[in-house]
């Protein structure tokens, strides 16, 4: 089980529909079975995914945020806000800080769950630009945009939202080579329901058993080179205290 004590809410904040149920699906049907209110943040709609090229991109938008919707009903999120950023050209901006901290101070978490800023060359579909766009900005709001008063003023003044300080980042997929504390939770009692949420994602896959093979494929890697076993599937987390 994830840590949750003193845990209430819980953030997790990525840059396109289905990187929470890549990155941590399991680990958040864990959460909200422990009472934790979960919120999602997904930075764009995903509208330049999938590959049927006779779809309007707009429609696309719409398909996607459905198939969130209901893939995060699979792992008890009812609360998600989409940023509507394009896909596949965010960068870390200071709109992109102001807006993932408007979500902060509206949603006031104890824990924030994001993806990794550092490019893993081992791993590079997990360094797409907009993940490690996303990632960058959603630390910087965290410390010290969300907290600051004085940062983003029109938070404050116009829409009357308090600062916030978030007690803990896990950032997903572990250290990468950073030193820091990780936390590997064993998601092997939830990983049907994790992989039931990946498939809500139609639009984006065909090929389900092989996208199952390489998913289970991942996570028993993780439990195994975590000591939990060659019959346990787990998540990997670098935690960053940040309170």
């Amino acid at each position: 089980m994830p840590d949750v004590a003193g845990i209430e809410r819980a953030l997790v904040v990525v840059a396109h529909p289905d990187d929470c149920d890549f990155g941590c699906a399991g680990t958040t049907a864990l959460m909200t079975d422990a009472g934790v209110s979960v919120s999602y943040c997904i930075v764009t709609d995903g509208d330049a995914g999938g590959s049927d090229r006779s779809l309007p991109r707009e429609e696309m938008a719409r398909v996607r945020r459905r198939e969130q919707t209901a893939a995060a009903a699979v792992v008890g999120v009812t609360d998600l806000v989409f940023l509507g950023y394009p896909d596949g050209r965010v960068t870390p901006s200071i709109e992109l800080r102001r807006d993932i901290s408007r979500v902060i101070r509206q949603r006031r978490p104890d824990r924030v769950v994001s993806q990794s800023p550092v490019r893993n060359f081992q791993r590079v579909f997990a360094s797409h630009p907009d993940h490690l766009a996303v990632a960058e900005c959603a630390l910087d709001a965290v410390y010290p945009d969300a907290r600051n008063p004085f940062a983003h003023m029109e938070l404050l003044e116009e829409e009357g939202l308090e600062p916030h300080t978030v007690a803990e980042m896990w950032l997903m997929g572990g250290a990468g080579g950073q030193s820091g504390p990780e936390a590997v939770i064993d998601v092997t009692a939830v990983a049907d329901r994790r992989l039931a949420a990946l498939r809500c994602h139609e639009s984006q896959y065909d090929d389900w058993p092989k996208l199952e093979e390489r998913v289970r494929g991942f996570l028993r890697a993780i439990a195994e080179a975590n000591g939990l076993g060659p019959d346990r599937l787990a998540e990997v987390y670098l935690v960053v205290r940040t309170s």
